[in-house]
């Protein structure tokens, strides 16, 4: 019998303790966002948490495909639509948010269209990776490790339903 890899396997408490926990070093570095963006789909929820957390209500998100399943990924990040009004983000403070910095591509991408159109970013993770080519900002913790994170955890509901359709 084979044991399972290790991972690192962050509950729903703990993802409301990271939020928290990166909202209080966001502030304590007097970085105070006008704005916060996530990076879709993994920051769209650490960025609502964080947002509430430094009482930012001004929001968005910029949507980048990379990882196209586990372990899969496409030759380089893209955008999807529907696009980020970036002219409105021109001399603001932004934070941009995504669960895990793992290769830092989508991170870099992000980082370089938000600065290229004005914003003074900061960027915000859950995790860190060591194979990040960028070093997010504010991270709540570094890992080598594969991350179940409590919103992908169980994978999706499509493919629930898929198995069911299969086994009937």
């Amino acid at each position: 019998m084979t044991a399972a890899p290790e991972r690192e396997v962050l509950t729903w408490s703990g993802f409301g303790d990271a939020c928290r926990d990166l909202a209080r070093v966001i502030l304590a570095d007097g970085f105070v966002p006008e704005v916060v963006v996530a990076i879709a789909r993994g920051g769209l929820l650490p960025a609502g948490a964080i947002a509430y957390g430094l009482g930012v209500k001004n929001c968005g998100a910029i949507n980048v495909e990379f990882y196209t399943g586990i372990g899969t990924v496409l030759d380089a990040p893209e955008l999807l639509p529907p696009e980020l009004d970036m002219s409105y983000l021109e001399g603001r403070r932004v934070l941009l948010v995504d669960d895990v910095a793992d290769s830092g591509r989508t991170l870099d991408l992000a980082v370089r269209l938000l600065a290229e159109r004005g914003a003074v970013v900061r960027s915000a993770v859950i995790y860190t990776k060591p194979t990040t080519i960028i070093r997010p900002d504010y991270s709540f913790k570094d890992t080598s490790l594969w991350i179940d994170f409590p919103w992908s955890a169980a994978g999706t509901v499509v493919e629930e339903d898929a198995g069911a359709e299969g086994s009937a």
